[in-house]
């Protein structure tokens, strides 16, 4: 198949994915508090890239659009935990549910891995557009005081983030008009200046540097979350010493990054089994 560039939502959504995973929930106070897991065929420890879904933090969109994607970088070898979760429209997403689930199917990987052979020691996190955000914001948790709603003792540590057209900058995106900039503020569950203590607690920018090695790929005809989002992550990651790469492909849009038969897969791939310690760039 030839690669395509400015890949459509809809294309990426109706790949059947190669394999199926195995639907294990990590809490029980909702139906959408699973993930789903691919292990490699070959014997473990097995590296983990631990996945997170975009769709502006919505209900209606799920973690079956990345399926095809878990499947592919599963087939080269590394485990794939994609993680559901709260969101809005649902009871209990938004703030705190959606930030607890990802942190809760996240540690929950510590309970899978004697089982299933994970090296718990090489997980990426990697996420798309607000599973970016997500990601991101998983690699520098850690850095919550106790007092914070979403503070987790002892939470488990990546290895690394890939950010694919990662939402970044809470703040700067919650002034866009489209769709997705429109659920931030109810994903922080109000106004700025009334829920502004939260931004500092969930926006990426504001909690660099992350402390882990960072990857982050963008389209360059993003038409949903502006270049400038990764860009402005990397260059505060930059001037404070991070490990930051920064790929702006010109001729792919905002899901061209998700789909494995797009051209700018390569990258994504490459970019993964970098930090997964299994090849890459």
């Amino acid at each position: 198949m030839t690669a395509r560039f400015e890949v459509a939502f809809d294309e990426v959504a109706r790949i059947a994915p190669a394999t199926k995973g195995e639907r294990i929930s990590y809490a029980h106070q909702s139906p959408h508090q699973f993930g789903i897991l691919r292990l490699p065929s070959r014997p473990g420890p097995h590296r983990v890239v631990a996945l997170l879904h975009g769709g502006c933090w919505l209900a209606e969109y799920d973690c079956a659009h990345v399926e095809s994607m878990a499947a592919a970088i599963c087939a080269r070898g590394v485990a794939v935990w994609s993680i559901e979760y709260r969101r809005l429209g649902h009871d209990g997403g938004g703030w705190p549910g959606t930030f607890r689930d990802v942190a809760l199917g996240l540690d929950h990987l510590r309970a899978l891995a004697p089982t299933r052979s994970l090296d718990l020691d090489r997980i990426v996190a990697v996420g798309h557009s607000a599973g970016g955000h997500l990601a991101l914001w998983l690699s520098a948790r850690r850095k919550l005081v106790p007092s914070s709603d979403l503070f987790v003792a002892d939470p488990l540590a990546v290895a690394g983030v890939v950010s694919l057209a990662g939402i970044a900058d809470l703040r700067a995106f919650a002034l866009g008009a489209g769709r997705c900039n429109g659920s931030v503020r109810p994903l922080l569950g109000g106004e700025g200046a009334r829920v502004a203590e939260r931004y500092p607690q969930a926006s990426p920018l504001e909690l660099v540097p992350l402390g882990v090695p960072l990857r982050i790929v963008h389209g360059a005809r993003d038409a949903i979350v502006p270049v400038a989002q990764s860009e402005g992550l990397a260059s505060a990651e930059r001037a404070r010493g991070g490990d930051v790469a920064l790929d702006v492909l010109p001729r792919a849009g905002h899901f061209d990054l998700i789909a494995p038969f797009a051209e700018a897969w390569a990258k994504v791939e490459r970019r993964v089994l970098e930090l997964a310690g299994l090849g890459g760039d």
